[in-house]
């Protein structure tokens, strides 16, 4: 079946689609507000500043070590230890990228210009995730090189090409992607900052201390699938304590943290008023 336009009313232009427009209106205020910066240049700052004093730390005390530490030590994920600090940089990120428009008041504005809020939360899902891979991997991978030039001075140092070597730096990278769109969830759901920060910070740091505190049983069964402690995994058993999952489970387990939230984000979007 075949439609004509009735004579003197003109075809409609055929719309453009609208979530690259979003998505570019969403890049923009990522990239001109200054706390991306700051937050940006602490994670890089932090996985590779902290690495490498790691690494200088633990060649400084090499020849004081028992021997049972030295053949536990493994050089990739010793040089990585660094997203410790920088994965709260990016979940502070994660964060703004939402909260800061509520604050603002600003969010009223982009709502109103775009009323499908879900397309709103997967564009700025969209362009997180875009720069903090990028970021994140690459930040990862001047971790590893820094690491082990520093651990190089006792022959310690690994190679790309040694055995998960290659799957930690990377997986390094993907974690902090993920902290961050766990962030952007959270974010989304409790709409205000310093309540958001404060729910990653418990999730990623203090729930693991509770559980430690845990009768032993408990916590071998609960430790593997706590969100740090799974994510964790992709970069190598040595940041969980005791029994984890394997490194690609644990990297699904955590991805699965992250989508939990922001679905649940997109519902609550959808639901409440701006």
């Amino acid at each position: 079946m075949t439609t004509t336009a009735l004579p003197g009313i003109a075809r409609p232009e055929t719309s453009r689609p609208l979530l690259p427009d979003v998505v570019r209106s969403e890049w923009i205020k990522f990239r001109t507000v200054r706390s991306t910066y700051w937050t940006l240049f602490v994670t890089v700052v932090g996985m590779i500043g902290l690495g490498a004093l790691f690494a200088f730390a633990f060649v400084s005390r090499y020849d004081r070590l028992n021997p049972i530490e030295r053949l536990t030590f493994n050089a990739t994920t010793h040089s990585l230890r660094g997203f410790f600090m920088a994965q709260l940089a990016v979940g502070v990120l994660g964060v703004l990228i939402v909260t800061s428009e509520y604050s603002t008041g600003s969010i009223r504005a982009t709502l109103a210009a775009v009323p499908q809020r879900r397309t709103v939360l997967i564009a700025k899902s969209l362009v997180f995730t875009a720069v903090m891979a990028v970021l994140g991997i690459a930040s990862s991978f001047g971790a590893f090189f820094v690491g082990q030039a520093i651990l190089s001075q006792k022959g310690l140092e690994a190679h790309l090409s040694d055995p998960g070597a290659l799957r930690s730096v990377i997986g390094a990278g993907l974690y902090l992607t993920v902290v961050g769109l766990l962030s952007v969830g959270l974010g989304t759901m409790i709409r205000r900052t310093a309540g958001a920060i404060a729910t990653v910070v418990g999730l990623l740091l203090i729930l693991p201390g509770i559980v430690a505190a845990l009768p032993s049983s408990w916590q071998n069964v609960i430790n593997p699938y706590l969100p740090s402690v799974a994510g964790s995994a992709i970069m190598g058993s040595a940041f969980g304590d005791g029994r984890v999952l394997s490194p690609w489970a644990g990297f699904g387990v955590f991805c699965a943290y992250a989508a939990a939230a922001l679905v649940a984000g997109a519902v609550l979007l959808k639901r409440r008023d701006a």
